[in-house]
């Protein structure tokens, strides 16, 4: 399916950005917040290369999605692959205006002294260098186009990381590419944007925080409204806007905002009361006597 008949204009001087006709390719597609961008930019109009390591979920996905999706089964570990991934999406649509590097995953609750290091290297080979391997080949066709980038960070990227540490370290390393992508890409007549969410309602989250006795408790912490679920449509509707208006910025739920702005005096008073408090230490005893210490 060529369309390569279509030639980008400069939309960076415009407010939107239309994906009618343009093509999307997005990780970690074969479910959650993936699959349902992917519903989204069809609807609109896009072409859509769906990427996971998922075989059937993705190729399922692909199917009930129709003509407009390709699925593409591809390790975001795999730098290889994933520059293959990228041409085959260009050989088969004829371009590649829009990448969403959303493919993520999540620790077992561990302190730092007690967790297996084969999992922090799973959280940031999978969140971070996947990452990179995404982006990194598809940025010369998104520059030719005048297109965009989305990478998918995290609230988890500027809140308190115990018991967790790998997954908002490689949230924060994300936000920098981001906002590296941002200022580079806009030298070159493309765009990049960073999106934020609290708590997905998706199974990554229902594994972490719901069939987990010390991931629900660590739950408990979040106060209101930073605790308030949205669902992956909710998510990717962010998304989908965000793309449309070439946003830099996106977060979800709205309660995260005032957090995100003020982040730098927040977290000096946050970490300072959640280290002494009884009630942490306590949790935090318990996470590390499961896991043996």
């Amino acid at each position: 399916m060529d369309i390569t008949a279509l030639t980008p204009s400069n939309l960076l001087g415009r407010r939107s950005f239309d994906v009618r006709d343009k093509v999307v390719l997005i990780t970690g597609a074969g479910q959650g917040i993936g699959l349902a961008l992917a519903e989204i930019l069809i609807d609109r109009g896009a072409f859509v290369a769906l990427v996971d390591i998922d075989e059937i979920a993705v190729k399922t996905a692909a199917q009930r999605l129709g003509s407009r999706a390709l699925a593409i089964v591809a390790d975001v570990r795999d730098r290889g692959a994933m520059a293959d991934a990228t041409q085959l999406a260009v050989d088969y649509f004829g371009r590649l205006d829009v990448v969403v590097a959303n493919a993520g995953v999540t620790p077992k609750p561990a302190t730092v002294r007690t967790m297996d290091p084969a999992d922090f290297d799973r959280v940031m080979a999978i969140n971070l260098e996947g990452c990179f391997n995404t982006v990194h080949p598809a940025l010369d066709h998104i520059v030719a186009a005048e297109g965009h980038v989305v990478v998918v960070s995290s609230c988890a990227s500027f809140a308190p990381g115990m018991a967790g540490s790998p997954y908002m370290m490689s949230k924060a390393a994300v936000e920098q590419f981001g906002r590296a992508l941002r200022v580079e890409l806009a030298a070159a007549g493309a765009s990049a944007g960073i999106a934020y969410f609290g708590v997905v309602d998706t199974e990554m989250t229902h594994a972490m925080l719901d069939q987990d006795d010390l991931g629900r408790e660590l739950d408990e912490l979040l106060p209101w409204p930073l605790n308030v679920r949205i669902s992956a449509a909710h998510a990717a509707t962010v998304i989908a806007d965000g793309i449309a208006r070439r946003a830099a910025r996106t977060i979800a739920p709205s309660g995260w905002e005032p957090y995100a702005l003020l982040r730098g005096l927040v977290n000096v008073v946050l970490d300072a009361q959640l280290a002494g408090s009884g009630k942490v230490k306590d949790l935090l005893d318990r996470v590390e006597r499961r896991s043996g210490r």
